[in-house]
């Protein structure tokens, strides 16, 4: 039986040094390659001319560069960019990308859909198939890097990457970090740490162990002070609490006074919305250096509740700024595309809709 070949895009710079072994070669053809792949875009072999025949002949036989295909490409009136990608014959997941004046921000998915079943989600809605490869996860940085023109050569038009696509990252947690990994290798995309964030509904393990393995900047998807509320709108939170959240937070940012965690509040009409629950919310955040993104609800089809009044979330505001939180309402973008925050839906062949298994 023909052995498949080896995809170059899921190994991580370890994954990627430890192939290289097998073949008999030094560990700096990795960095040659990493440079080829990640920073040049280059994915034909021939091309690699730094790399001896014999070798890239070899690469040829036994391995392959293979990223997801671009199903369909759509743009927003405000210019944000949506990527379909086809990562298998029944599944697709969606990229976006948010251009700013002083930044571009890539939201990459970690998982074709989700099973954490937040309620505000579309996301959640598609049910949960499967994790995402490492190649298949930056290779949306790939795809988006190449189709927005970005070379060694040219400005950059990516500045910061979020895991805040579908899925939630830390239940996928060896891959996204070998993708977080290859997004700040020098050699690949050299962006900075705080430059990258993951996005966690608040899989408590799984934050410890980024602490330990992979500090990147992180932000938490709140959405209600309350464990009542948020047991309801945010499923895990009846495994790991808010008390045990929180816990967690203050660990992720003890041994750096400088590091800031950005919470991630949606606000819902008549749920999670009330001043009085902004005071909770001052009152949980004291002592962690925070700040607060409110999300105006955007709409899906089939979603049971709807957004906020402007006023209101003017209202809940005001008590975190008076505290001294740095609270900013998010401004959404895409809408009219399906590319805003809780809009990512894909093409999923779900298998489960509750909890995977948990990262130890």
């Amino acid at each position: 039986m023909p052995v498949a070949p080896m995809n170059l895009t899921d190994l991580d710079v370890t994954g990627l040094n430890a192939y290289m072994a097998t073949l008999g070669e030094s560990r700096y053809r990795s960095t040659q390659l990493i440079k080829w792949i990640h920073q040049f875009g280059i994915v034909d072999f021939d091309h690699m001319t730094n790399l001896s025949k014999a070798f890239r002949e070899r690469l040829a036989n036994e391995s392959e560069i293979r990223f997801p295909e671009i199903v369909t490409v759509q743009e927003s009136a405000d210019g944000t960019i949506k990527w379909l990608l086809k990562v298998d014959s029944g599944n697709s997941i969606e990229t976006v990308f948010i251009p700013e004046n002083d930044r571009g921000t890539l939201c990459v998915s970690s998982q074709v859909g989700c099973p954490l079943d937040c309620q505000f989600c579309a996301t959640a809605t598609q049910g949960f198939n499967r994790n995402l490869s490492v190649g298949e996860i930056i290779g949306q940085l790939w795809l988006a890097a190449r189709h927005l023109g970005q070379t060694p050569k040219t400005t950059r038009r990516i500045t910061n990457v979020v895991m805040m696509g579908m899925g939630e990252p830390l239940l996928n947690f060896d891959n996204v970090v070998g993708a977080m990994r290859l997004m700040m290798d020098d050699h690949a995309y050299n962006l900075a740490r705080r430059r990258v964030t993951l996005s966690t509904a608040g899989h408590v393990p799984g934050i410890y162990r980024l602490r330990d393995t992979c500090p990147v900047s992180l932000a938490v998807s709140l959405h209600a002070p309350r464990d009542d509320i948020r047991d309801v709108i945010v499923p895990i939170n009846r495994r790991f609490p808010i008390a045990d959240l929180m816990e967690a937070c203050r660990d992720y940012v003890s041994t750096n006074p400088h590091e800031q965690i950005t919470f991630e509040y949606v606000m819902l009409k008549g749920v999670n919305d009330d001043r009085a629950l902004a005071r909770d919310l001052v009152r949980l955040l004291e002592g962690i250096p925070a700040k607060v993104n409110l999300i105006p609800f955007n709409p899906f089809p089939g979603a049971r509740y709807t957004c906020s009044e402007r006023s209101v979330i003017d209202a809940f505001r005001e008590p975190l700024v008076r505290a001294g939180i740095v609270t900013i309402t998010r401004k959404t973008r895409g809408d009219d595309i399906d590319a805003a925050c809780g809009q990512l839906v894909g093409q999923v062949q779900a298998r489960a809709r509750r909890h995977a298994k948990p990262v130890h």
